[in-house]
This record gives C-alpha cells, structure tokens and sequence, in this order.
C-alpha cells in the first residue's frame, strides 16, 4: 500500500503540512486531480497554507476533481471546517466533484453540513466505504481496477 492506506501510488507529494496535532500532504496524480490526504486533529495550525497551496493548481488545471482522505482523521474544529467550506464555495466553479472519505461520524456529519453550506449537492461525494473511495479515485486517475481485485 502507498502513502497511507490508499491502494494505489499516488507519486510524491505537491506539498506537505505537518502540526503537532495534524498532517496534510497534497498529491496530483493525474492531470485535472487533486488527492488531499490529512491525518490526525485539524485544529488550524496550518492557517490557509493549503489553500495557497491548492491556488495555482486550480488556475492551472481547473475545474479539478478533488479527493480529500480523512479516513485518519478522528475530529476537526469547527473552524477549520468553516474555513474548508468558505474555501470550496469561493472555489466551486473550478472544482467539477469533491469527494470525501470520512474516517468517523463526525467527520461525515461535519461533510454533510458543508455540502449543504457550499451547496455542492451532487457534486460532493461523501464516502464511509475506503474501498469505493479508492475505486472512484482509481477511476478518476484513468486505472480500472486490477482483475484480481475483482474476484
């Protein structure tokens, strides 16, 4: 397994944050796809690093799919989440899907209020299930899924 717990290689990081509490590493591995990976507690220590970070991916490439990999993720602060939220809806006309792997209960009711809030509808896929999280990303990144996977 590759960077995490993803099942497939997503190459070296576009960017890496880490904080006592939290890490996020920014992936790109495939044109018109961003892979955000984050670990532990979101408690704001990175301010909006990652959100300058992601700007000139977004005039480079969009719009993007996104793919946001909290599955290590227990809980984030309310206002981390607002920040991501305003961060989306300023941004949603250069982001083509959000998808996001929730790694608790709150994580997800946290994403669900956020869909709601940058009124993404359809457009954010909100996953508890790895495995279809990895497949759309698979998908996403132009791989079908290995045969031996499928049996």
């Amino acid at each position: 397994m590759q960077n995490g717990s993803q099942q497939h290689d997503l190459g070296q990081p576009v960017a890496t944050f880490s904080g006592v509490h939290c890490a996020l590493d920014i992936f790109q591995p495939h044109e018109g796809i961003v892979v955000i990976v984050l670990k532990g507690t979101d408690t704001g220590e990175m301010g909006d690093a990652p959100f300058r970070e992601l700007a000139p991916l977004l005039e480079r490439s969009a719009p993007l799919e996104i793919f946001v990999d909290a599955r290590a993720v227990p809980s984030a602060s309310i206002d981390v989440s607002g920040l991501w939220a305003h961060w989306m809806r300023e941004n949603r006309e250069r982001i083509y899907r959000l998808n996001m792997l929730c790694g608790s209960r709150f994580i997800e009711v946290t994403a669900k209020f956020v869909q709601r809030f940058t009124e993404f509808g359809a457009r954010m896929r909100i996953y508890t299930d790895a495995t279809a999280f990895d497949d759309a990303l698979r998908t996403g990144c132009g791989h079908a899924r290995p045969e031996k996977e499928l049996e």
